[in-house]
């Protein structure tokens, strides 16, 4: 099984200081690995029809509506599934303390969603966006093994390792499902619904914060 991570908007709680009011952390996965390989080369193959050159990739935030239908139109066919996690900062709806600490939000949010993922994990290597510290990366694998490995003879996670979005397509993959269910809660974003529904049929759970 082959797990990739991504987020959208940040981990910062200062809104009036242009913090992200949501953020989103995604979890795509592949029961199969020729079904990753498949749908990994039908991403090469959209850049390649797009006449995009070197390492150009897909990324929601930046690309045009057209690209985007185009990239969901593109893998929608393909066999994954994926859960997220949506969580609204506003301070009047969602506070602790210990979210003053941007690497322990973020931590308790990718904890999350591996948690509601759990009974579909198995054997699986994670893949997740390498981006800060290389000390905070190494944090977040063990945390999040320590977390999956309580039930004893169980191996959910085989690995978790770190890659750069731009040389992974399926970690653009995710990033699109991040930045989609992140744009489907805002209530000005009428397009999030729009772009959802097109993957929809591979939406397992999205669990927006606070209830």
């Amino acid at each position: 099984m082959l797990v990739f991570i991504d987020e959208s908007g940040d981990t910062g709680l200062r809104l009036e200081q242009g913090s992200s009011r949501y953020f989103a952390v995604s979890l795509v996965a592949f029961d199969d690995s020729g079904d990753a390989t498949a749908c990994d080369q039908r991403i090469q193959l959209l850049k390649r029809e797009l006449g995009w050159v070197g390492e150009t990739e897909f990324h929601f935030k930046r690309n045009s509506n057209r690209v985007r239908q185009a990239f969901l139109r593109a893998v929608a066919p393909y066999n994954f599934f994926y859960y997220g996690i949506v969580v609204d900062k506003d301070p009047g709806k969602f506070w602790s303390e210990g979210f003053k600490n941007k690497a322990a939000f973020y931590k308790y949010v990718c904890g999350l969603v591996f948690e509601n993922a759990r009974h579909r994990l198995h054997d699986a290597i994670v893949v997740i966006d390498r981006s800060g510290e290389q000390d905070f990366q190494r944090q977040l694998a063990s945390y999040l093994r320590e977390k999956m490995e309580r039930d004893p003879g169980v191996r959910i996670l085989k690995q978790v390792k770190m890659q750069r979005s731009e040389s992974n397509n399926l970690l653009q993959l995710a990033d699109y499902v991040a930045s989609i269910i992140c744009r489907s809660v805002h209530n000005d974003q009428q397009d999030g619904d729009e772009f959802r529904r097109v993957i929809a049929h591979r939406e397992i759970s999205v669990q927006v914060l606070p209830k």
